[in-house]
């Protein structure tokens, strides 16, 4: 049998409104009677609550980068002590979601800092540029008949007209089963 709610708030030194919040949020577990044992409950309120930052030292300090990394269980104990329940049953735990948040932060820093370097393509203006290239080639290809055929024409001995027809007509053919290429873009 443990102690109650208000008495483990007294081992403590906080309120009992603290002991109770913090049972709610999953940071501590009661036992299954509703009592609390002041061990295996100080040791997850050690591990899951956050210290508090030292006054006003601390927030003039300079910013330091920090290398997050996925919380690791502790390694299993070796002398007998009173087990620890899980914090909450299929929950995670306000240190595992902290360490979640902060990953995502440091996340999309790194994709701002790129962006800032112009390591980043933004996709619609690399989409409309490749458009705009391809349409250049392909108006490039259906005035090359026009600008080829005579020169052709008098080299192989045959009528200009003729020719540019049929050099126009091979053109636009090879023009559309280029078009029906989809190029994908993601």
């Amino acid at each position: 049998m443990g102690l109650s709610i208000r008495a483990y708030a007294r081992h403590r030194g906080v309120s009992h409104v603290a002991v109770k919040k913090a049972i709610d949020t999953g940071r501590i577990t009661p036992l299954p009677d509703g009592t609390i044992d002041p061990q295996a409950a100080d040791a997850q309120w050690a591990q899951n609550t956050l210290q508090p930052r030292k006054a006003a030292a601390a927030d003039k300090a300079p910013a330091t980068k920090v290398r997050v990394e996925p919380a690791t269980p502790p390694p299993p104990r070796e002398t007998p002590e009173v087990a620890t329940p899980p914090l909450s049953a299929g929950g995670t735990s306000l240190l595992q979601a902290r360490t979640v948040n902060e990953v995502l932060k440091a996340q999309l820093n790194k994709v701002e800092l790129a962006h800032r370097k112009r390591e980043l393509v933004d996709r619609a203006q690399a989409v409309a540029h490749v458009f705009k290239l391809a349409r250049i080639e392909r108006d490039a290809w259906l005035n090359w008949p026009a600008r080829v055929s005579g020169q052709m024409a008098s080299t192989l001995g045959v009528d200009p007209h003729t020719m540019h027809v049929a050099l126009e007509a091979a053109v636009r053919e090879h023009l559309i089963e280029l078009g029906e290429l989809r190029p994908r873009v993601d």
